[in-house]
C-alpha cells in the first residue's frame, strides 16, 4: 500500500514521543511494562504521572502535556482518528486538544 498522509502523522507522533521521553520507541533493556514507549506514555498520561517519563529532567508541565497529548492523537491505530498534519497548530496552542483515547483501543474492540 502507498504511504499516506495519515502514516506520516503516525510517524510524526512516534518521533515526537521519542524526543519528549529521550528514548527509542522499543527498548528491551527496560522492565516489561516500559518496553513499548507508546504503552508507557499512555499509562503515565492516564495516571497523571507524565513526570515519570522524564527521569530527573525539569520541564514546563503544560508544554509537556501538550506534546504528549498531540503525540498520542497522532499514533492512534485507526487512521481516521489521527489529526491532519496541521498538528503543528495543536503544538502551538492555537487549537484545543481533547483527551486522546487509548491508541490501540480500536483494535481491541474489534
Amino acid at each position: 500500500m502507498p504511504i499516506t498522509v495519515k502514516a506520516d502523522v503516525y510517524s510524526f507522533g512516534i518521533v515526537l514521543l521519542e524526543m519528549v521521553c529521550c528514548r527509542r520507541s522499543v527498548d528491551i533493556s527496560l522492565p516489561e511494562d516500559e518496553i513499548v514507549l507508546t504503552d508507557r506514555v499512555y499509562d503515565c498520561y492516564m495516571a497523571g504521572e507524565l513526570n515519570k517519563l522524564l527521569g530527573d529532567e525539569e520541564v514546563e508541565k503544560r508544554g509537556l502535556e501538550r506534546m504528549v497529548t498531540v503525540g498520542l492523537w497522532c499514533i492512534q491505530d485507526e487512521p481516521s482518528l489521527r489529526p491532519s498534519m496541521k498538528v503543528v497548530l495543536m503544538l502551538e496552542g492555537t487549537v484545543e486538544i481533547p483527551i486522546p483515547p487509548d491508541p490501540s483501543s480500536f483494535l481491541s474492540t474489534s
